[in-house]
């Protein structure tokens, strides 16, 4: 969970209380979804982040686990 949330905390560097605004993620949901990253407003994340949230949880665990050598 610590890792999960470093992550977080990186990608977000910036932006933390308006992740929608984190050019990272923006390119991330552009390079997943195909949508553009200067269209994805908060609306659009927050419904990608509740669409995809099982694959968004797989990552960071996959994330962790590569941040701890595992």
């Amino acid at each position: 969970m610590r890792n999960a949330l470093r992550f977080l905390w990186n990608a977000t560097r910036g932006n933390r209380f308006r992740p929608w605004r984190s050019d990272y993620l923006r390119w991330r949901i552009e390079t997943y979804s195909g949508r553009e990253a200067k269209t994805i407003g908060a609306g659009d994340f927050f419904r990608f982040v509740w669409q995809e949230k099982g694959q968004l949880i797989r990552f960071l665990h996959w994330a962790g686990r590569l941040d701890d050598g595992k």
